[in-house]
């Protein structure tokens, strides 16, 4: 199959990860006439079309930055039959509070943020996401933005910076030796395709670490797209957002893919599920009670049984919490 053009259903293309979770999570919230969900990385639609599906009086805002990904999305909820209760809207995560008051919205009752790379992004080779198809290092999941590509960064970035993200943003151990092979590079001739960078990986990344840490371009392009597209940024002010516009006994559910964004999900979750009173105060007066509280213990991966069969279910961290209580926010 040409991966430039895959004409496959997004059912097809698509697996979401912790599926039946993640409905179980949200659905109660949605159970009532008007409820709204918010799917802040809508994608390819399959968490959300899950969660209409369970929630028949539910409305859905499907919010997406990739404008392809959302035509896909369109056309699968339309498939399931939902397409008339969804509202589908191109912009990032952290645009949720702006989504909602353009949509006459007071707030939300569901929100649903499944973070990473989507299949489709994968699938679309001329992106320049996959290390296993040879392409323009773009990695724009908005190809309509005019910021810096996977390209431009490695073209301009310090060496030292370049170290700094793929070590940050990509938990690569070699990040130094990389960043110098990158720069060395360049002198004669700048990066510009996936094919080249991988073919420098292989050649810099130590065989010992081959043979046991998975492909040796992993973590080298999931730093470069988190950061072409600077997602944790868009994240710390995102969940915030998000957990500020749900209703009380509204609920959230994050998925992260990779420790950075499980740290901001993890910090931002703890700071509004634990008291505000003052160390030694007798009684825990009403402002200083916690607004959320957790749906989930910790972080909830996937079994065996579900990484066998989807490999982004591999490294997937959810967390979830319900509303108690309306509050200021407290940070």
């Amino acid at each position: 199959m040409d991966q430039t053009h895959d004409d496959r259903p997004a059912e097809q293309r698509h697996i979401p990860v912790l599926l039946d979770t993640s409905v179980e999570l949200l659905a109660p919230a949605l159970q009532e006439p008007g409820a709204i969900h918010v799917d802040a990385t809508l994608g390819m639609g399959g968490h959300a079309a899950a969660v209409l599906q369970a929630a028949p009086h539910a409305h859905l805002v499907g919010i997406d930055r990739d404008a392809q990904a959302l035509e896909l999305a369109r056309e699968r909820l339309d498939r399931a039959g939902v397409a008339g209760r969804a509202t589908l809207v191109h912009a990032t995560y952290d645009e949720i509070p702006e989504v909602l008051e353009e949509l006459g919205l007071p707030g939300a009752h569901g929100v649903m943020m499944d973070l990473g790379l989507s299949s489709f992004q994968i699938d679309t080779a001329d992106r320049g996401f996959s290390y296993a198809v040879d392409a323009p290092l773009d990695m724009r999941m908005d190809t309509s933005s005019d910021g810096p590509t996977a390209a431009d960064l490695l073209r301009d970035l310090p060496e030292g910076e370049i170290a700094r993200l793929l070590r940050d943003l990509g938990d690569e151990r070699f990040a130094k030796r990389i960043a110098r092979r990158i720069v060395e590079q360049r002198r004669t001739a700048p990066l510009a395709r996936s094919g080249e960078l991988v073919e420098l990986l292989e050649r810099t990344i130590p065989a010992a670490s081959k043979a046991s840490g998975g492909h040796p371009a992993k973590r080298t392009f999931q730093a470069l797209r988190i950061a072409v597209n600077e997602e944790l940024e868009i994240l710390a002010s995102a969940i915030d957002s998000a957990l500020d516009c749900l209703h009380v006994g509204g609920r959230i559910v994050v998925e992260s893919y990779h420790s950075g964004e499980d740290r901001l999900v993890k910090t931002a979750f703890t700071r509004r599920t634990r008291s505000t009173a003052p160390p030694g105060l007798p009684v825990e007066l009403e402002e200083h009670r916690p607004s959320f509280a957790p749906l989930v213990r910790g972080a909830m991966q996937a079994d065996d049984t579900e990484r066998d069969g989807n490999s982004r279910a591999a490294s997937v961290r959810l967390r979830a919490l319900t509303r108690t209580r309306d509050a200021e926010r407290a940070h």
